[in-house]
């Protein structure tokens, strides 16, 4: 009986709360009685799982042709590599992702965390670049799919929070040329779209430089989008540190501490903390954001697609599942963020209630 009592309580809070609510839930319940069957019929009962492209044309569009991945997998993953070394990005990836999962499900402490992040980066790009310990060089140019989408999301959240944090705390400043550097900077990004500034960085950047150098695409890219990134990160955490009660301040100077050391271990910690659900949207918009790179010629998950199937007019009428399976990868990603995101707001709550205790 409490088990049904429970069931019952769950689904008037959470479904039928009000009429708006339970009407909302009804529609969703009826939709998915008249969708979901057809959806499953194309998805798994009729679809065609064989690298076949004679019988995903039989099947005619009435199931799904997943063979287009069983076929393009490779090229959709690893874009225009080169083949033979393909091992290399896949160990690059995997390398660069056990150290994404071990930080976000706390399976390192600090130190050794940190000594697993200074191996993991270099090893990627060794491994990715060649040129030393025997591996052939593979020019940034010829990177792409997972890979890519991965380094330019990871290095872009990596070096935007710290320049974020600078930039808020030079907009706070009380120094007149700080301040006004920082509020041009921010309010320059934030009103131009991600696309333009990744088209200053491969096109016009390289106009300006002196004659005779020249600075790799991919770095460019990768500069634009951690200033793009730096900006609206920086507002972000200006917003947590408006929201520091004053008193923290007053309690700061009691202890003696000066104005850095407040902000280093008192002020910033708990901003960052207020604003770790914004800082999270932030990194799935930058994990998303890699995308418009196709339009400067590196080629990521989605632009790898569109040249695995641009010149094979076999699998070219079956783009949609190709964009599906893409579409997999990155709900994967961003459902994982979210979920170490409520986790950080969780660990947050927990610590916030036994400071109050403790007060």
């Amino acid at each position: 009986m409490n088990r049904v009592a429970t069931t019952r309580a769950w689904l008037r809070r959470n479904l039928f709360s009000d009429v708006f609510s339970g009407l909302t839930t009804l529609l969703l319940l009826a939709g998915g009685v008249h969708w979901l069957p057809g959806l499953i019929d194309w998805v798994l009962l009729q679809a065609v799982f064989t690298p076949d492209a004679a019988a995903c044309e039989a099947v005619d569009h009435a199931g799904a042709c997943w063979g287009v991945v069983a076929e393009k997998y490779r090229f959709i993953l690893f874009g225009r590599y080169p083949y033979a070394e393909q091992w290399r990005p896949l160990l690059a990836t995997t390398l660069l992702l056990l150290v994404i999962v071990a930080s976000g499900l706390r399976l390192l402490a600090c130190g050794p965390l940190l000594a697993a992040w200074l191996l993991a980066l270099p090893a990627f790009f060794v491994l990715m670049g060649g040129g030393y310990f025997g591996l052939t060089a593979v020019g940034s140019d010829l990177w792409g799919g997972l890979p890519l989408t991965l380094l330019l999301a990871t290095m872009g959240m990596l070096l935007a929070l710290p320049l974020a944090v600078l930039v808020a705390l030079g907009r706070q400043s009380s120094l007149p040329l700080p301040r006004a550097l920082c509020t041009v900077y921010v309010e320059l990004v934030r009103g131009v779209p991600l696309i333009s500034v990744l088209f200053l960085a491969s096109f016009l950047f390289p106009i300006i430089l002196p004659q005779g150098s020249s600075v790799d695409v991919l770095l460019r890219v990768q500069g634009g989008i951690v200033l793009f990134a730096a900006a609206y990160l920086s507002e972000t955490i200006r917003g947590g540190l408006q929201a520091v009660p004053g008193g923290q301040h007053d309690a700061a100077a009691a202890l003696g501490l000066g104005r850095w050391q407040a902000m280093r271990w008192i002020i910033l910690p708990q901003a960052l903390r207020a604003v770790i659900p914004s800082v999270m949207n932030s990194a799935v918009s930058i994990f998303k954001d890699t995308s418009l790179v196709t339009v400067v010629s590196l080629y990521e998950l989605t632009g790898a697609l569109s040249l695995a199937l641009a010149g094979d007019a076999e699998w070219r009428s079956f783009h949609l599942e190709g964009y599906l399976f893409i579409g997999l990868i990155y709900w994967i990603g961003c459902y994982a963020m979210s979920r170490f995101s409520r986790t950080l707001e969780l660990e947050g709550g927990l610590q916030r209630k036994s400071l109050q205790g403790l007060g």
